[in-house]
C-alpha cells in the first residue's frame, strides 16, 4: 500500500479539500482522487525522515511547560502595552543564543516554541557557527534569554528527541 499511495493522510486531505472547494460530483472525485495520489507521489521523494520520539515523559513536560509560558507571556507583554504605551521604558533588543541541536525536527520544534510564545521572535538561525538569533520585545538581561532558551527548551528537546 505505501508504493501505491506514499502518503495516504496528504492523499486523503487534499482529496477532501478538493472536493469541498468544487461541486461534489463523479468528475471531481476522479479528478481529485487522481491530483491527491499524484501529490502524494510527488511528495514521495523529498518526504523528511519520519522523527524518533525516545522520551514521551519529556515530550509531555514539554509541552506544559511551553504551554504555561505562553500563557505567562501574553499576560506580561499585555501588561506592558497597556501601562508603558508607545513611551514606555522597554527596550527590544536582538539576543545571539549558541545551540547544541543540529537535528531539523528539534530544530523546528524550538522555533515554533519561540514564535509562539509572545515578546519573542526567531530571526535567524547560523547551522555553520550553531548560533540562534531571538528578537526580544522587552530585553532586561540577554543571559536570562541564553539560560532560559538552553536550559529549559533545547534540553528538553534533546532529551526527548536525542
Amino acid at each position: 500500500m505505501s508504493r501505491i499511495i506514499p502518503h495516504p493522510f496528504l492523499s486523503l486531505a487534499l482529496l477532501l479539500m478538493w472536493l469541498l472547494l468544487t461541486h461534489l460530483s463523479v468528475g471531481h472525485l476522479i479528478l481529485g482522487t487522481t491530483v491527491a495520489l499524484v501529490a502524494g507521489w510527488a511528495f514521495a521523494p523529498i518526504a523528511p525522515p519520519t522523527p524518533r520520539l525516545r522520551s514521551p515523559a519529556a515530550f509531555l513536560r514539554l509541552c506544559g511547560i511551553v504551554t504555561a509560558d505562553i500563557l505567562r507571556s501574553n499576560l506580561a507583554v499585555a501588561w506592558l502595552i497597556l501601562t508603558q504605551g508607545r513611551n514606555g521604558e522597554r527596550r527590544s533588543g536582538f539576543v545571539e543564543i549558541p545551540l547544541r541541536l543540529t537535528d531539523p525536527t528539534p530544530l523546528a520544534m524550538l522555533a515554533i516554541i519561540v514564535t509562539a510564545t509572545p515578546g519573542t521572535a526567531w530571526l535567524e538561525h547560523d547551522s555553520g557557527r550553531g548560533v540562534l538569533t531571538l528578537h526580544v520585545f522587552d530585553l532586561v538581561e540577554p543571559e536570562h534569554w541564553r539560560r532560559l532558551i538552553t536550559e529549559r527548551y533545547e534540553a528538553l528537546l534533546q532529551e526527548a528527541f536525542g
